[in-house]
């Protein structure tokens, strides 16, 4: 099965979403056809599948909790084969640090886990909203939007950017808006995604562990995402960017709420 075949239930699946929504606002009056009734029904996009994702999220803080516990036995582990680096003492500290993430319950991807399962729907959203253009010419729909609703969505924009442009791909809208408004929403979600990891990795990073399989994977999360928002920015429809902005938004609310939740316990 190749990935587009994959990629196709997921396509439906958003692509429905989508539709309910931009039904419902077009019932209240909004224009069918208008930029911020789309932009809202990608928004809606956003709201049901992180809602969908909160017991993922509940069961993703259980695991950080669990790995913060973990990080003294790490340590101890470290400082046991400080120094060696022939294969077998290698082998035996990955084989002594996997029975540790087991008697945890844990792993050190855990904090990955509600990324991943977003990231068909996102390419799924890529596919729909990058293949809309050539629907409309060709007089076809695309998952379960009809022509119609294709074309009203290839003729909707904000700010005078088409959603369906990118800066490599300005369409028919104003170039000028699409690089402005793209720029905007890659300083937003990358500063949303910088700031997030800084509350993840103050709650879940003990003193002392600085050096810690966790903590360098935090660290590299710290820097590595927001420059994949930022390369990745300038390829992708400024629909798919509404919907990472949004989403990085959601999450830093969501690790907000969270900090402050459990803030009367820490002091």
């Amino acid at each position: 099965m190749d990935f587009d075949a994959i990629m196709v239930p997921f396509r439906w699946v958003v692509s429905v979403i989508m539709i309910g929504f931009h039904d419902g606002l077009s019932a209240v009056g909004m224009p069918a056809a208008g930029g911020w009734t789309w932009t809202l029904s990608i928004i809606g996009l956003v709201l049901v599948i992180r809602a969908a994702l909160i017991p993922v999220f509940l069961k993703q803080l259980d695991a950080q909790s669990r790995m913060r516990l973990l990080q003294p036995d790490l340590k101890t582990l470290q400082e046991k084969y400080q120094g060696k680096t022939d294969p077998l003492s290698r082998q035996s500290m990955a084989q002594e640090q996997m029975a540790l993430y087991k008697k945890h319950g844990t792993n050190p991807f855990s904090a990955c886990l509600p990324m991943l399962i977003q990231v068909p729907f996102f390419f799924a959203l890529f596919q729909v909203l990058s293949g809309i253009s050539t629907r409309a010419r060709q007089g076809e729909g695309i998952g379960a939007m009809s022509h119609d609703q294709v074309v009203q969505f290839d003729e909707s924009s904000i700010f005078g950017a088409p959603l369906t442009a990118s800066v490599l791909h300005g369409g028919d809208g104003d170039q000028v808006a699409v690089v402005v408004l793209t720029l905007l929403m890659i300083l937003a979600m990358s500063a949303a995604q910088f700031i997030t990891q800084k509350l993840v990795m103050a709650r879940n990073v003990p003193a002392g562990a600085e050096e810690s399989p966790f903590m360098r994977q935090q660290k590299m999360l710290l820097y590595i995402l927001p420059v994949v928002f930022a390369v990745g920015g300038v390829f992708f429809p400024i629909g798919v960017l509404v919907y990472w902005t949004v989403t990085n938004a959601w999450t830093l609310a969501q690790q907000s709420f969270v900090r402050d939740r459990q803030a009367p316990d820490s002091r």
